[in-house]
């Protein structure tokens, strides 16, 4: 994210008082996700520290195993769908699939407010007009029926009580609706959170199906390091 020069007001300007802002009728103001939620932009960490994380989630070498062109096009989306991508970080993904949904919507979902300042600063640089920011409790994912797709790549083990959390994703998901899950594999690999962090295949296809999804359909060669799992509500 590129840093906002700082403007040196003379002192006439200063002795004259506070400037009125007026905006041009052409470029209407920017409905800042965060503020529209309560959120003082003002109270968050360093730009430094926040784009050495985005650079991290960014880096080159993680396309080379975590194919996202290849996960984005594996779902063969019509281009139509409101697709929610929870625990976007960057919107490594969110980018992508805004590119795949031409008359569609991206709802990228963070807990991280600084992350979503990013998305929404980066969507409106580029005119990304149909990816939206919002921010979210970790508690709760804050999925509505409008979702055609539930996105999750490797956020489900951050999540504290798995149970609870897929209970609600699920109940405000509409029937027909789908639920992708990237999660790392079990076993010893060069990428991915420590192993005891991990959740293997079979707990994955329990938690979800305790929450009333059905197992759609997988891919194990897609990715080397990841289960790729689809669902679908009934």
């Amino acid at each position: 994210m590129k840093r906002l020069p700082v403007l040196v007001l003379g002192l006439s300007a200063a002795l004259a008082g506070p400037a009125i802002a007026q905006h041009d009728p052409a470029h209407p103001p920017i409905d800042c996700p965060l503020r529209a939620q309560g959120v003082n932009p003002d109270h968050l960490r360093p730009f430094a520290e926040v784009e050495d994380y985005i650079a991290f989630l960014e880096r080159a070498d993680r396309a080379l195993w975590q194919k996202p062109d290849s996960v984005v096009a594996a779902l063969g989306l019509a281009g139509t769908e409101t697709l929610v991508d929870l625990g976007a970080g960057s919107g490594y993904f969110s980018f992508r699939f805004a590119k795949a949904l031409p008359k569609g919507k991206v709802i990228a979902a963070e807990i991280e407010p600084e992350m979503i300042r990013h998305i929404h600063h980066r969507a409106m640089t580029e005119g990304v007009t149909n990816l939206e920011a919002k921010l979210i409790q970790p508690e709760d994912p804050g999925v509505t029926a409008e979702a055609d797709v539930v996105f999750l790549c490797d956020v489900l083990h951050h999540v504290a009580d798995r149970p609870a959390w897929l209970s609600k994703l699920t109940a405000a998901m509409r029937p027909g609706a789908r639920l992708v899950l990237i999660e790392f594999k079990a076993g010893p690999l060069p990428e991915g959170p420590p192993e005891a962090a991990k959740i293997g295949r079979d707990q994955l296809l329990d938690l979800v199906g305790q929450a009333g999804l059905v197992l759609h359909r997988e891919s194990t060669e897609l990715l080397p390091y990841q289960e790729y799992l689809i669902f679908e509500k009934p």
